[in-house]
């Protein structure tokens, strides 16, 4: 299966206008974003976790990070409401699922095999301006920005950036696109040039940024699996 493949090209996903697709697994549902790749695949996806669903065990042989957007998600290792940024690196396990259901933005077979890192960290929920560091590494960059309506936020990036929008409405533009993003809105680039966005209301965004220069690597592993 191949969803938004092309990652020379700039990709932008309203999500909230996207069906929800039942997954394998009874009560779990997903939006992909996109996906190389059919069970075992490099994805970015939305999924939503019915009250009282729950995955069976699994390694995440290619890592996983996720961002909580509602609800509680649960392992055995912990509870994670709304808010939490969570890094399980290549070769972690869990049996994920939500007793009261969840839903969280998540992206599959994207780490390093070196980036054995693995963390939790809670968004912070501020209205005035702010850029929050959730994790930085040589591989990539990820942050929390909250924006205040009307102020406006550059962006420079290398090797690719992904915005996805948890809250708000934005414009953004750039050299060659002129694109307003609203929420669950999201957008993968990989060609080097300033982003300029302009807050329309309260915003607040998850930015991921020079990360993409490994993006056949990663292919490759998720093929050999």
């Amino acid at each position: 299966m191949n969803i938004n493949a092309n990652f020379d090209t700039t990709v932008v996903v309203h999500a909230q206008e996207r069906k929800w697709i039942a997954s394998p697994m009874q009560g779990v549902e997903r939006k992909m974003l996109d996906r190389v790749g059919n069970e075992v695949a490099r994805a970015t996806s939305i999924v939503r976790y019915a009250p009282g669903s729950q995955f069976s065990p699994h390694v995440h042989n290619g890592g996983e990070e996720f961002v909580v957007l509602t609800g509680v998600f649960q392992d055995e290792h912990g509870d994670y409401p709304v808010g939490t940024y969570m890094r399980n690196p290549p070769q972690s396990s869990h049996t994920p699922g939500s007793e009261v259901g969840c839903t969280i933005f998540v992206k599959l077979w994207q780490f390093d095999p070196n980036d054995q890192h693995q963390m939790a960290a809670k968004i912070k929920n501020v209205d005035q301006s702010h850029k929050q560091s959730l994790f930085e590494s040589k591989y990539e960059q990820v942050f929390c920005v909250t924006l205040r309506p009307n102020e406006v936020f550059a962006i420079n990036h290398h090797k690719g950036i992904e915005i996805f929008m948890l809250h708000g409405e934005a414009d953004l533009q750039s050299n060659t696109h002129a694109i307003t993003m609203f929420k669950f809105s999201w957008l993968r680039k990989a060609v080097d040039e300033p982003l300029v966005l302009t807050a329309k209301t309260p915003v607040r965004l998850w930015l991921k940024q020079n990360h993409l220069h490994d993006v056949e690597k990663q292919l490759e592993r998720v093929l050999c699996a």
